[in-house]
């Protein structure tokens, strides 16, 4: 088993950027592909970005493209995800993820152990 703890939400203005931090515990870190999933209010829990055991693949939802950046640090056991040119709609509360499978997925159920997360609030 592997615990999971985020890092680094805030309060940003639109435009802004933040860096959010995952540092894994337990089992060996490199043996997990790691993800972020965000939860707004009212909605379901979404893919925003995944990232391989040795950091040679990474998946990025469609909305943020272009101005996330997911890496990871297997020596220190984090991954991090990089948030630039912030905008309100991507207010939420921001989760880590882990799972031992064979490829980098994008959907909650493909991830087995689960953070308890860091609220990310965008200001207009």
């Amino acid at each position: 088993q592997v615990q999971l703890v985020e890092s680094g939400g805030g309060l940003v203005q639109a435009g802004g950027s933040l860096r959010l931090t995952c540092a894994a515990s337990g089992r060996t870190f490199s043996n997990y592909i790691m993800g972020w999933f965000r939860q707004a209010p009212g909605k379901e829990r979404e893919f925003v970005a995944a990232i391989s055991r040795n950091g040679g693949n990474t998946r990025y939802a469609d909305s943020v493209k272009g101005r996330f950046t997911i890496s990871r640090d297997n020596a220190k056991n984090t991954v991090a995800l990089q948030m630039n040119s912030l905008k309100p709609e991507d207010t939420a509360v921001y989760y880590c993820a882990a799972h031992a499978g064979l490829y980098v997925g994008i959907e909650t159920y493909d991830y087995d152990y689960w953070g308890q997360g860091t609220q990310v609030t965008v200001s207009s």
